[in-house]
């Protein structure tokens, strides 16, 4: 059925090639009107022997030999073929280059802001909330009947379209067999029916789908995932017990007058032990056994085992001696007006290892000389104390060491008394150390009895002799008080200077009474000239001007920081200028008679202590806990430090203290393992003025006082003017 339904389809392409022949050759003689009159249909009877054509190829050959033509869209590039070859790489990683990478949260395990490492590195750059619905809900049903119906429709007038051509060409046709004559023409419209117009399938009706004509090349990898594995240990239960008991003030009382009724029996024995021996001696008559002799002898050899010891250390350590002396950093010159700081000697002690340094000072005799005293900052964590004096002559060892059962957290060494060290503890006594006396106690120290403090020392300063020519010096803590320390005769008297009372912070007590909250002083510094002024920083980041005349009245008060005020000093030339550091990040730099800060510096991290240079009066030096120390010149920098250099290797590492050293230029820095490192200014750290041709250079405090002028002028201009 199918060969016979093509015969007529076949005779009738015969017939109508023969046709288009004939027009051709006859087309000269026909008008101009004939031939646009038989244009239309020989486009129709083109466009039938394509299909007929396409026809008998689809039945004879297959789809492959056609010559197949791209379809292109009408915005496409046109590109080369080395362009079309050339292969484009891209790696696609999981990091936002827009995160982030400075986060800051506070740590409440450590108490300190800590920059986060893990940063969320997705970016969603478009989101749509959608819905699933079930093909079986009436939802699903009605969109799948409205698909069926869509797809129905669409090809209906695409064969209404096609029948009409088809009609036309039958029309057309009939006409050209009658002119070409009847006989074949009858025969052809016999043979001729009309061709119903088959429905299309619904995937013709799509569009086709555009071919991909680039090269790409798709490359991953994926990581392999370490397997997790979990550890657990299983232990006794240390024992537990409950102890419960009452206490009131009859009992604590009690404890006091048993512990110093203890003391007095201690005492009265050792001078029932000092008369024994005085008359053993006297029995001896002054003959020395032979381990006295030999402890003697021993005495008589120390002096030379320590230079031998000195000696020996200055050869292993001679590279270093020899850029503490001499070496100068040559590429300062190409720095900009920055400096570096060159790590010289490293002091350590295998017995304070675990113990923070939390005091250094110089020696203001012995230049090469410093004592440093060991504690604990954690009150967690606090166990001993000690305090131990280094030369720079002898790195490897201390020349002095002193244990203490608490630990130590400030000292100070006396000017004219350079043997006598004052030293505050934690459990709030203070102790004055005589370095001539070969016992490892203190020669004095406070007690209970005595007015101890009731909090951590947490500074001491010598000062000059009272009256009555006894030494004497100054304590500050955190139970508010200040207290004046006497030396008299064989025991130290105690007078309260001034008491730290928070203004506007009272409460009310039971019955009505008024309890004023107390000021937690944390550091002190006295005036330099006035004998009387001196300045308390607490706490609360507050700073009073206070006076010895005045124990109960400020003479004035800086809201100076927002937490704890870490040190506090006096210029050492310029009268009215004193700075301040805190855990808030910040140093600040005041005139005593202008209640905001002159210059106030960020600093990123808590500032743990800041010293003024000793030969400049716009240097200062402060140390951070992030292990870095930052040196400033005001004269050549204003804003930021000309030195800004990690000094510990460690990261949990950090650093408590430094001090410029009175002579040499080298500062001293400790941290809260143990180590105390010393480093040496570059040139530019320590620039002085320079010789002039013809001129003499002017050096001495004036200078110096005149150079911190100028730069406090150009800050109080605004000021002035404002008030003009």
């Amino acid at each position: 059925m199918k060969g016979e339904g093509m015969q007529p389809c076949t005779e009738l392409s015969s017939l109508t090639s023969k046709l288009a022949e004939d027009m051709e050759s006859h087309s000269d003689q026909l008008p101009s009107g004939g031939k646009l009159q038989q244009s239309k249909p020989t486009r129709s009877l083109s466009r039938k022997r394509d299909e007929d054509a396409s026809t008998e190829v689809g039945e004879g050959q297959d789809e492959w030999a056609q010559a197949k033509t791209l379809i292109k869209p009408p915005d496409q590039l046109e590109l080369t073929e080395a362009e079309l070859k050339e292969e484009i790489t891209r790696i696609l990683t999981a990091n936002n280059p827009h995160a982030p990478q400075n986060i800051v949260r506070y740590s409440f395990k450590e108490r300190t802001y800590k920059p986060i490492s893990s940063v969320d590195q997705m970016a969603i750059h478009f989101s749509l909330d959608g819905n699933l619905l079930s093909l079986d809900s009436d939802e699903g049903r009605r969109q799948s009947a409205r698909r069926a119906t869509t797809t129905e429709l669409a090809p209906v007038g695409s064969s209404v379209v096609e029948t009409e051509e088809i009609e036309a060409i039958e029309e057309s046709s009939k006409e050209d067999l009658l002119a070409a004559g009847a006989e074949e023409a009858a025969e052809a419209a016999e043979t001729i029916e009309p061709v119903e117009a088959e429905e299309p399938s619904p995937q013709s009706a799509k569009e086709q789908k555009l071919t991909n004509q680039f090269n790409f090349c798709e490359r991953a990898s994926q990581t392999f995932n370490n397997p997790l594995r979990e550890r657990a240990c299983q232990m006794e239960p240390p024992p537990r017990a409950n102890f419960s008991a009452t206490a009131n003030q009859w009992e604590i009382y009690d404890a006091y007058v048993e512990e110093l009724q203890k003391l007095e029996k201690s005492k009265e024995k050792e001078k029932q032990r000092a008369l024994v021996t005085k008359k053993e001696d006297k029995r001896r008559g002054g003959k020395l056994t032979s381990l006295e002799s030999q402890s003697d002898d021993v005495t008589k050899v120390t002096k030379a085992a320590k230079i031998m010891e000195r000696m020996v250390n200055q050869n292993t350590f001679d590279d270093i001696a020899q850029d503490f002396k001499y070496f100068e950093d040559a590429s300062d010159e190409y720095r900009d007006q920055l400096g570096t700081l060159l790590p010289l000697w490293k002091f350590q002690y295998d017995k304070a290892k675990r113990l923070a340094v939390t005091a250094i000072c110089w020696n203001p005799k012995y230049k090469d000389l410093f004592a440093v005293g060991h504690g604990s900052y954690d009150f967690m964590k606090q166990s001993r104390g000690m305090l131990l004096l280094y030369s720079m002559k002898n790195p490897s060892f201390p020349e002095y060491t002193f244990s203490s059962e608490s630990g130590i957290m400030c000292l100070d060494i006396h000017n004219d008394y350079p043997y006598l060290l004052a030293v505050g503890f934690y459990d709030g006594n203070v102790a004055i150390y005589n370095l001539k006396k070969p016992h490892s106690q203190p020669s004095y120290k406070s007690s209970a009895k005595a007015g101890k403090h009731t909090d951590p020392v947490w500074q001491v300063k010598w000062q000059k002799d009272d009256m009555d020519n006894n030494l004497n010096f100054f304590s500050i803590s955190s139970d508010g008080r200040i207290v004046s320390w006497t030396l008299v005769k064989n025991e130290l008297v105690h007078t309260d200077v001034i008491k730290l009372v928070v203004e506007g912070a009272t409460i009310e007590g039971p019955e009505g009474l008024q309890l004023h909250t107390v000021g937690c002083g944390t550091s002190f510094d006295f005036h330099k000239k006035i004998d009387y002024l001196f300045l308390v920083g607490t706490e609360e980041g507050k700073i009073y001007k206070c006076s010895k005349a005045y124990s109960s009245q400020f003479l004035d008060v800086f809201d100076a920081h927002h937490m704890a005020v870490d040190a506090v000093n006096w210029n050492p030339f310029h009268m009215k200028v004193f700075i301040s550091c805190s855990s808030d990040w910040t140093v600040k730099i005041w005139d005593h008679t202008i209640k905001t800060p002159m210059f106030i510096y960020d600093l990123n991290s808590a500032v743990g202590d800041v010293a003024w240079a000793p030969f400049s009066s716009t240097t200062f030096a402060a140390v951070t806990t992030d292990g870095k120390a930052h040196v400033f010149d005001l004269s050549i920098n204003k804003y930021e430090a000309i030195c800004s250099q990690p000094v510990v290797a460690k990261k949990k590492n950090k650093i408590t203290h430094v001090q410029f050293n009175p002579v040499y230029p080298v500062i001293i820095i400790g941290d809260d393992r143990g180590h105390v490192t010393s480093l040496k200014l570059s040139p530019n750290l320590r620039k002085m003025p320079k010789e002039k041709k013809g001129q003499e250079v002017q050096k001495g405090p004036e200078v110096e006082i005149a150079k911190l002028d100028k730069l406090l002028n150009l800050v109080r201009e605004p000021d002035s003017k404002q008030a003009k």
